[in-house]
């Protein structure tokens, strides 16, 4: 990191950032963006985590993360520009991180991937488990949120190095609320730079929801050799009653959010 700060007049700034959502098949996504000749990834982890974990460090810090111009440059030759990207799930609904890639990069596009909520939230709750952040039942779990995030977002505010443990690694509901998410986005950037997939489309289509979301980001079309699905966690099913509590909050925000889309939302 100390060699990439020195060098980070030398290095790529994101095009693009894929701003989660968490367990909706970012990690599918990423990986098939990451086969484009013109596209490059940060030279250690998918995400940076600036925007949301580390907004005080410097900007050449940030940039620092990223290739070198030259050898992006090498890579994609005959592809056009080369094209550097991220990915940080926790972005899309971290209260304050959209502001900040906003503030810091006006021109730099958005991809948001969203799934059933309901089936998020499960999904969620069992890789939080999985990691030992998350130790009560799910339905416990979902009782517990509203009191966990209590004060939570205020205290982010305060102090920009505040890490919310619970807002990060217990919050299975609240990230599912995606028009919020959306409206977010909306109001720092201009629409014309936000894309959003629906993850059951593009695991049912994904050459065609590939190449729409290469035609949004302004690349040659380019198809991996596979779209293969990553981190999935089989379990047991959910409760049939939790699983209807989950769909009845859900259903506001599904509306909203599919009249703010414009299509149909493949779980609805």
């Amino acid at each position: 990191m100390r060699l990439g700060t020195a060098t980070a007049g030398a290095r790529l700034a994101p095009s693009f950032i894929m701003v989660g959502a968490s367990r909706c098949g970012t990690t599918s996504l990423f990986r098939a963006l990451n086969a484009h000749p013109a596209v490059v990834r940060p030279t250690v982890n998918k995400g940076v985590r600036y925007f949301d974990l580390n907004p005080t460090k410097s900007w050449a810090w940030y940039l620092g993360h990223f290739p070198l111009r030259r050898t992006a440059q090498a890579r994609a030759q005959g592809y056009g520009p080369p094209m550097a990207f991220e990915a940080s799930g926790y972005y899309v609904v971290h209260p304050y991180a959209v502001p900040r890639i906003a503030t810091a990069l006006p021109d730099v596009k958005l991809v948001a991937m969203f799934r059933d909520p309901v089936e998020r939230a499960y999904s969620a709750w069992k890789h939080e488990t999985a990691r030992g952040f998350e130790w009560e039942p799910f339905e416990r779990a979902l009782e517990l949120e509203d009191a966990r995030m209590l004060g939570e977002v205020e205290r982010m505010s305060r102090n920009p190095d505040y890490e919310s443990f619970c807002h990060r690694h217990q919050s299975h509901r609240l990230r599912g609320q995606y028009a919020d998410q959306l409206e977010r986005m909306w109001a720092h950037l201009p629409r014309d730079q936000v894309h959003v997939l629906q993850s059951e489309a593009f695991f049912a289509e994904p050459e065609h929801e590939f190449n729409r979301l290469l035609d949004f980001l302004g690349l040659p079309r380019f198809l991996p050799d596979a779209f293969d699905r990553h981190n999935a966690r089989p379990s047991s099913p959910m409760a049939d009653s939790v699983r209807r509590r989950l769909e009845d909050h859900y259903a506001p925000y599904n509306e909203r959010l599919e009249k703010m889309l414009g299509e149909q939302l493949r779980w609805g």
